[in-house]
């Protein structure tokens, strides 16, 4: 199988004279399953529809959307598997200097906003044909959202962007429905009744039952009620009981969000991952030196979608849900037999991925049939009764892949969830994980130390993250390994004053953690924590929050956490007054700074003598390797990863759990400060 049609020689060598679809794209072309418009296409084709790409237009000419003239039944558009904004912003606003979607990884093949801007340049040259968007930039925009970069709150993209119709979270299901009902005869305009869509109207007699969400007016005049819309469609994100929700705007116009789409069965995932891809990118990019984002995922396999673990800094669960779906062993494995003939292959799969890797069931029976209960969490701060904990089948897939003749070793690097681990009174998935499936660190998130924090983060007390570490180290020992649990840490969340920040710091002191970046709190569109960070309650209670905002806080915040550099002395004096904490100012072993100046280097300070050692927490000093702190400016690249999603275009990320969605399309991307975004365990 050949790469789609991205100019008209291409469609005239496959005998076409029009396409029924054409993809906008702000990625370059990459046809692999962890890109969410491979996934999108080949979908289509494999549905007997003609489907075009056309990746990175020059959006300053029109010209660039006529590339293969205009398609029978829609334009799709999407800004690619990242938020535009995410893509090219740091948590500082400062501009980035590489994108890895992007030939050679040039930075500036597409613009801010990128999914309204393709889709007014389409409209511009094609009054009249559909414009449905995808991704993970209109996924989670798709109704009124906080927007970070403006610092304001901006009406759903549908409506700025001039579409017709959004398909949100993974989109293969409802992508079909939309094609069939255009290629019926049906215009746009009456397509409203698919699940996973959002639409616009005058009038919304015929919706039935609707749940009216406060107004835009109401929203702009007042955040909480921007905070109680955002609380009801976090309970309305379950496709058993969801209803439709409607925004109703000036001018009598509605925006109306159908309800979710249904999860895919395991049946249909593996026809989803088993399509014709080309398994890398397009080869007009060959002279760039390729595409990055490709180098991480070339060698991992998807192996589950959905999240139970619900962290309030991340978007998958307003993107994919909470309903675990998964791929059968069979098709893994007939992946990995895939790879070991690429004469690339060196023998190690890199990721057994996932929005969390350790997920292969439904959090519990219930949810095959009801759906996901809209006021109880599964898992943090404290497991539902009725959570199904077992590692078995993923233990037993392990073993099947490491029998793969060419098969050397199988990482697990999209993470795992360390406390849904501790809940399986059977050890032996943690046990094999050090003995096979780590090499020197294993990068866990607990994300903060104050159980404060962590409850408003959603996630397990800090006892936990501490009971997982100690048996890993105990299996590695038992293994004869000396490894070492790296943990990500993250600054100026909310909920984390002073005095909470100042404790991260005598956490990596204990631990002679000496992180070279820092992920520092990003508010992307349409999380919890994005939410609390703008309307200061948390929208699950209404309860008020404390939030660090303040641009000079959260640098002093951050500086905590690095307060071995010299140059942050001054901010962690500052800190350390501010938070009380001046017995933290002397030359004793549990000093942070001493009152006459920096250490002379970080060596010097408390606990960083112990580069390399690890502790009984599981924590290794010296260098945060691949900590992707580009997002929080730092100079770390992260990892993609290899969990696709699909909406047109796909959308990471977290998952872009890192604040930076990965390749996994799945829109995974998560308030936080890490680039191409490794989704470390959650």
């Amino acid at each position: 199988m050949s790469f789609l049609p991205v100019n008209k020689q291409d469609m005239a060598e496959r005998g076409w004279d029009q396409c029924d679809f054409v993809f906008v794209c702000g990625d370059a072309y990459v046809d692999h399953s962890s890109f969410g418009m491979a996934i999108i296409t080949r979908t289509l084709e494999a549905h007997g529809y003609k489907v075009g790409v056309i990746c990175q237009p020059d959006w300053r000419d029109p010209a660039s959307v006529q590339a293969l003239g205009q398609p029978r039944l829609a334009f799709l558009v999407s800004s690619g598997n990242m938020d535009s904004m995410v893509n090219h912003y740091t948590v500082a606003k400062r501009r980035r200097s590489t994108d890895f979607y992007s030939p050679g990884g040039k930075m500036g093949l597409r613009p801010d906003h990128a999914t309204v801007v393709y889709s007014n340049l389409i409209r511009r040259v094609y009054r009249h044909v559909p414009i449905v968007l995808g991704g993970i930039e209109a996924s989670l925009r798709r109704l009124a959202h906080y927007d970070y970069w403006s610092d304001s709150l901006k009406r759903s993209i549908l409506l700025d962007s001039g579409a017709d119709l959004l398909i949100y979270g993974m989109g293969e299901l409802s992508v079909v429905e939309v094609a069939d009902a255009l290629d019926s005869g049906l215009p746009v305009s009456q397509v409203t009744w698919i699940h996973g869509t959002v639409y616009r109207t005058r009038s919304i007699k015929d919706v039935d039952r609707p749940l009216m969400l406060p107004t835009w007016d109401q929203m702009q005049a007042d955040r909480l009620a921007y905070a109680r819309s955002f609380g009801t469609q976090g309970k309305n994100l379950d496709p058993f009981s969801a209803r439709t929700l409607v925004e109703e705007y000036p001018h009598n116009v509605y925006v109306v969000q159908n309800p979710p789409t249904m999860p895919l069965t395991t049946q249909q995932m593996d026809e989803t991952y088993e399509l014709p891809y080309e398994r890398t990118y397009h080869p007009m990019y060959e002279a760039a030196g390729g595409v990055p984002a490709i180098k991480e995922v070339k060698f991992s396999i998807a192996n589950n979608r959905g999240c139970l673990g619900q962290c309030s800094f991340c978007a998958l669960n307003f993107h994919e849900g909470r309903i675990i779906q998964s791929r059968s062993h069979e098709s893994i494995l007939r992946e990995a037999r895939l790879m070991t003939q690429d004469p690339d292959f060196k023998g190690y799969i890199n990721d057994l991925s996932g929005p969390t890797a350790d997920f292969r069931i439904p959090a519990c029976q219930k949810q095959l049939r009801h759906g996901a209960c809209p006021n109880r969490r599964c898992l943090a701060p404290e497991p539902c009764p009725n959570l199904r904990v077992t590692h078995e089948d993923l233990v037993q897939l392990l073993r099947e892949l490491r029998a793969v003749p060419g098969v050397k070793k199988v990482f697990i690097r999209s993470g795992i969830r360390f406390d849904y681990a501790m809940l399986d009174p059977d050890h032996t998935f943690i046990k094999e994980l050090a003995e096979y499936h780590t090499s020197g660190q294993l990068r866990l998130a607990p994300e903060h130390i104050s159980d404060q924090v962590l409850e408003i983060m959603g996630k397990p007390h800090n006892h936990m993250y501490e009971d997982f570490c100690k048996e890993f180290e105990k299996y590695s020992r038992q293994a004869g390994k000396e490894q070492y649990v790296l943990p990500y840490l993250m600054s100026s969340h909310p909920g984390s004053t002073m005095r909470e920040a100042v404790r991260l710091a005598e956490f990596c002191r204990d631990l002679g953690y000496n992180p070279e970046q820092v992920s520092d709190f990003y508010p992307t569109p349409s999380t919890v924590s994005t939410c609390i960070f703008y309307t200061g309650v948390d929208p699950r209670t209404m309860e008020p929050v404390y939030c660090p905002t303040n641009p000079h806080e959260k640098a002093m915040q951050r500086a905590l956490i690095q307060y071995r550099n010299p140059k942050n002395y001054d901010l962690v004096v500052e800190a350390l007054h501010k938070a009380h904490r001046e017995d933290l100012i002397g030359y004793g072993p549990k000093c942070l700074v001493r009152p006459d100046g920096p250490w002379h280097s970080k060596d010097d300070a408390p606990g960083g003598r112990r580069h390399g050692k690890g502790s009984g927490s599981g924590g290794r000093g010296g260098k945060a390797a691949g900590r992707g702190g580009a997002q929080g400016g730092g100079k770390g690249k992260g990892r993609p990863s290899a969990h696709a999603g699909s909406t047109p275009g796909g959308g990471h990320g977290k998952g872009t759990r890192g604040g930076t969605p990965t390749p996994h399309g799945n829109g995974t991307y998560a308030s936080r400060g890490r680039h191409p975004g490794r989704r470390q365990g959650r």
